[in-house]
């Protein structure tokens, strides 16, 4: 018993007055019994409509929105009869899910959906692994890619996706007269994913580097919007050893490489940024909270005491358990080796420690019980943290 409207079909254009749409949802239901399934796509093309019972002459300024029925109310309607699940999607542009969140007073939950994990984007893309690896690294893991054969075509579409979709939902949302500022904040961040920022540095890059002046408050409202749109996540920085959250700087991950790539003309294609976030995006994925850690040292360097931070990519939390997790491209060379090793050695605890490194390696581990594995086979394993090696 699954009722569907699609409200970008001409055929169901009059559903966009909520009015409507409640009609013939309840029509549809009749009277039968037993659970029904109401789909609803594209809502954001639902209109508010004026409430005939109310006179809106008589109604105080502050007030004149309330004189309006939106879908909103009529969802909130049908949410009032039991053997009714409503499932609804929408564009950034027009519906936030923090949106849904306060309209829906409790009563609704989000489905995030992910672009294709690396062992989604491998099952039918007809590659093998390896192949399979330096493909999603490339253009990641947006559906249509993966489907699409021709690698011009899928520049173009992750290209026109970001410029298109994306952005656009961004300027029309929040009515920005200039997008140029948005746009070049976009390519700093691109540029440098996973570096720690905050609104002031980013600030100072743009004037300096893009002769753009802006102000703190504007990048800062900026970062929530590619927040919001789903273009960025933002991953905040923990002390492991003093157990609290440092205010700045934190590190923003894109959603999906290939957007990424694709924004910046398949340049800059670094592959140690492009693994760590990777791994970050497959941790967020299967569900953990993610955060990156700061182990602070002290040294002795010429007679004097000094205080050194030292980070850990990822720690995942895990309830009453952590994980760390350093996303090292190579340890070959045993200085690089050392550095990558060094904070996982001096937090202070015996929760899990884990180098992922390029590669098919299977895990392994070291004398002092750090497991090494390989990119692809910890991708793969979605169980591999819920045990030990």
């Amino acid at each position: 018993q699954i009722i569907e409207v699609a409200l970008d079909r001409v055929s169901q254009m009059a559903l966009r007055n909520p009015y409507e749409l409640e009609k013939y949802i309840k029509a549809c239901i009749g009277a039968e019994k037993g659970k029904h399934y109401v789909f609803i796509d594209e809502i954001q093309l639902s209109v508010k409509v004026k409430n005939p019972l109310l006179d809106e002459a008589v109604i105080a300024l502050e007030d004149r929105e309330l004189a309006y029925i939106t879908f909103y109310d009529v969802l909130n309607d049908l949410l009032g009869n039991p053997d009714l699940e409503i499932f609804v999607t929408g564009s950034n542009s027009r519906m936030l899910s923090k949106d849904i969140a306060t309209n829906f007073r409790g009563r609704s939950c989000e489905i995030r959906v992910f672009p294709l994990s690396f062992s989604e984007f491998l099952s039918f893309s007809g590659s093998d692994k390896h192949d399979a690896w330096i493909q999603y690294m490339t253009y990641g893991g947006m559906p249509q890619v993966v489907l699409e054969e021709d690698v011009y075509a899928k520049s173009r579409y992750l290209s026109d996706l970001m410029k298109n979709v994306y952005q656009k939902d961004i300027v029309e949302r929040h009515k920005l007269k200039n997008d140029y500022v948005l746009e070049n904040l976009v390519k700093i961040l691109f540029s440098s994913i996973g570096s720690l920022t905050n609104p002031h540095k980013l600030v100072h890059t743009l004037a300096s580097v893009l002769k753009i002046r802006t102000t703190d408050e504007t990048i800062k409202a900026l970062l929530g919007y590619l927040e919001d749109a789903f273009i960025f996540q933002k991953a905040e920085r923990f002390d492991v050893k003093g157990k609290s959250y440092l205010s700045s700087p934190f590190k923003y991950y894109a959603i999906d490489v290939g957007l990424r790539n694709a924004f910046l003309g398949f340049r800059q294609q670094e592959k140690t940024h492009l693994m760590e976030n990777i791994i970050y995006n497959e941790l967020l994925l299967r569900g953990y909270s993610v955060d990156v850690g700061v182990v602070v040292l002290n040294k002795r360097i010429e007679g004097k005491l000094k205080q050194g931070q030292h980070e850990i990519d990822f720690i995942v939390n895990t309830g009453f358990q952590k994980i760390y997790i350093q996303s090292a491209f190579s340890v070959e060379d045993s200085r690089k080796k050392q550095n990558e090793i060094l904070p996982l050695q001096e937090t202070g605890d015996y929760f899990r420690k884990i180098v992922v490194t390029d590669g098919n390696q299977e895990a392994w581990s070291d004398d002092e019980g750090i497991v090494y594995i390989g990119v692809i086979p910890f991708l793969l394993n979605k169980s591999f943290l819920n045990k030990e090696i």
